[in-house]
Formats: structure tokens, sequence, C-alpha cells
């Protein structure tokens, strides 16, 4: 499936002040949002783009996601109304593709930080990374406040005890036949 919205960049253009980008999704990006999260409804979609050259060919990128959906209530079924919020950084190395094949493997210790994602081209989509974490901070049971699940119990039915047919057997009274 194709991504739901694209914001193209040339980090290329990308100077050492950096950029800052403000993005609100359209009413088609919004109803591509909810079909490919599988919500019923996306209400808004907002984001805050901080671009930062780290050297020629690194970058950091800080997003600011708030998001409004509406989600059905695992156990009523019932629309549910969520407000999502949420902040987290990128930061990625260019690597061109003959660079690459050379490249040594990284290895981190458990103190360091994540690796910068590589990418073979400055042409960047900077909607990647806003839906990967929109679809991760959608609760995927979510349940309206103060409703809890409950399995229905019939007081008639008594569950089968799994013994009850070796008791039938040493007692000769089932038949094999």
């Amino acid at each position: 499936m194709n991504e739901p919205i694209t914001i193209p960049y040339n980090l290329n253009r990308l100077g050492q002040a950096g950029d800052d980008l403000a993005f609100a999704a359209n009413d088609g990006e919004r109803a591509a949002l909810a079909r490919f999260a599988d919500v019923l409804d996306v209400s808004g979609f907002e984001a805050r783009i901080v671009l930062k050259k780290l050297s020629p060919n690194r970058f950091s990128l800080s997003y600011e996601l708030a998001a409004a959906i509406t989600q059905a209530c695992v156990v009523t079924l019932a629309p549910l109304e969520v407000r999502l919020e949420r902040a987290f950084e990128r930061e990625l190395q260019f690597t061109p593709n003959l660079r690459r094949d050379v490249a040594k493997d990284v290895v981190l210790g458990p103190d360091d930080e994540e690796a910068p994602e590589e990418i073979d081209s400055l042409h960047y989509d900077l909607a990647g990374p806003l839906v990967e974490e929109f679809v991760l901070a959608i609760d995927p049971y979510p349940r309206a406040p103060g409703v809890e699940f409950a399995a229905p119990l019939d007081p008639g039915d008594k569950p089968e005890n799994p013994f009850a047919a070796l008791k039938n057997l040493k007692s000769g009274r089932e038949s094999t036949k």
C-alpha cells in the first residue's frame, strides 16, 4: 500500500540555519490516513518538523505530532474519540550507493544511542516517520472509560470435567464398538 501522505524535501537545500516546517493534512490525506491506520476517522493531523544540518551528509529531524482520531471501542463498538500527541527525533546519514558497499558495520553498545538511518538520496519524504509514529501511537485495543469486558455467565452451563470420560471407561459404562 502506498503511503497515505507525502512531504517531499530536498535535504541538499538545507542551510546551516536549518528549517522549520508546519504540516496539516487536508481532508483527502486524513481519509487516506484513516484507511491506512484502520480507524474510523482522522479528524486532525498536524505536525511541526525542525530540520538541522549536522554535517554535509548528516541531518537531524525533530517531529511534534498532534492527531485526533475516532476508533471503535473493542467492548461496545461505540465510537471513541482519541487525541494523540507524540514528539520524536530521527537522525539521517546520507550514504551514496557507492560508499554503502564498502561501509563497515556499526556496532552499538548498550549505552549508545540508535545509529542514524542511512539514506541514499537527499530527496527525503518527511512524512514516512510521521506515519510510522502515528500508527505506533494508536491503541490496538481501545476501550471507552469505565467499560470492562465480562464473559457471559450462564449458571446452567457447567464446564465438562475432563476426567468424566475416564471415569466412564473405568466403570465399563462406555462401550467401544
